[in-house]
């Protein structure tokens, strides 16, 4: 093992790799910020945060779920997972999260950033690939100054890192505690906890930071 990761594994946190990824997980990488490790030897795990997104939506909690291809069983690594593009996905969740959040304050702000991910020629295979991409492009609204280093082989657990692989999970309630902010739809089901980033971003723009 790289003695840089060991040495990081030992005093930091072990993330996944996330399809834009909740609020929790942000408060985490800000958190434990420069000792983060991504993840990137795990099997899939199916119907988690990896290939899906909770947003706010007039009904209440609407997930975005990114289709992978078929054969990608828990026994494929979250690296050689690919998406698939058998229908316009990309096109559905922009719509989704236009319709949802045009409405806020920043949306048209941070646009033409996240539109890119969801044009055809932005068909990036692998869902680890797109993610990641999509984590880079977070982290930079978020105005979060940290390098993402990966695992390079993986480990069931971790006795000194804090590890956030299966605690943020859609199943499961967070035990962050979350103070409320404004949201677009709140007045009908009232403040939902630990969104999507986008969530947050669209709500609250560049003050996005001192919140987490």
């Amino acid at each position: 093992m790289n003695t840089n990761i060991k040495y990081m594994i030992e005093k930091g946190a072990v993330l996944p790799m996330f399809y834009l990824p909740p609020v929790e997980y942000f408060v985490r990488l800000n958190t434990y910020k420069p000792d983060i490790l991504i993840e990137r030897e795990e099997h899939f795990p199916k119907q988690t945060y990896r290939n899906r997104a909770n947003i706010y939506s007039p009904e209440g909690i609407l997930t975005l779920v990114v289709p992978v291809a078929k054969g990608s069983k828990t026994h494929t690594k979250i690296k050689d997972v690919k998406i698939s593009y058998d229908f316009d996905w990309q096109r559905l969740h922009w719509q989704s999260l236009g319709a949802c959040y045009r409405r806020s304050a920043y949306f048209e702000y941070y646009e033409d950033d996240l539109f890119a991910f969801y044009q055809k020629q932005k068909q990036i295979p692998f869902l680890f690939d797109y993610n990641e991409a999509l984590l880079q492009l977070l982290l930079k609204l978020t105005k979060i100054k940290t390098e993402i280093k990966y695992t390079d082989e993986y480990h069931p657990e971790y006795t000194s890192a804090s590890d956030f692989r299966t605690s943020i999970h859609p199943k499961k309630e967070t035990d962050l505690e979350q103070k409320p902010y404004f949201q677009v739809f709140e007045e009908r089901k009232g403040f939902l906890k630990n969104l999507s980033i986008v969530d947050l971003l669209f709500n609250q723009g560049p003050q996005t930071i001192n919140y987490l």
